[in-house]
């Protein structure tokens, strides 16, 4: 998907053609039509991929397929009143904050271990 700026030449549509990838340019004068995906990009950006050198196309796979993972269905999203994309059952109120690793402590997921007591140290 790209909008119909004058760099994207016949050219380079063709390019991405012959590797069966369908190109879809934006509609004229929609300014919003690509928000989403970009800021999406935008995101994935600059949590993840700023902070990694990618090795190859499988490791980018990996890497991307793990993010994407943690952002639907984990990360906080402020626009949805701090919930994920793919709601989850409502987390316990009570035990302990754990916090685990994702990409190797890029980020940092934190949950409260069920079952476990909270203990105060008033």
């Amino acid at each position: 998907m790209h909008d119909n700026d004058k760099k994207f030449t016949a050219i380079f549509d063709q390019i991405f053609e012959s590797e069966h990838i369908r190109v879809i340019p934006t509609p004229i004068r929609a300014p919003n039509a690509n928000a989403f995906a970009e800021r999406w990009v935008r995101t994935a950006r600059e949590e993840c991929l700023d902070h990694l050198l990618i090795l190859n196309e499988v490791h980018l796979r990996r890497v991307l397929n793990t993010f994407t993972a943690y952002y639907n269905t984990r990360r906080p999203l402020q626009s949805l009143g701090q919930q994920s994309p793919i709601q989850r059952r409502q987390p316990p109120n009570t035990g302990l904050v754990q916090q685990r690793n994702v990409l190797g402590g890029i980020v940092n997921d934190y949950y409260r271990e069920p079952g476990c007591i909270a203990v105060s140290f008033n």
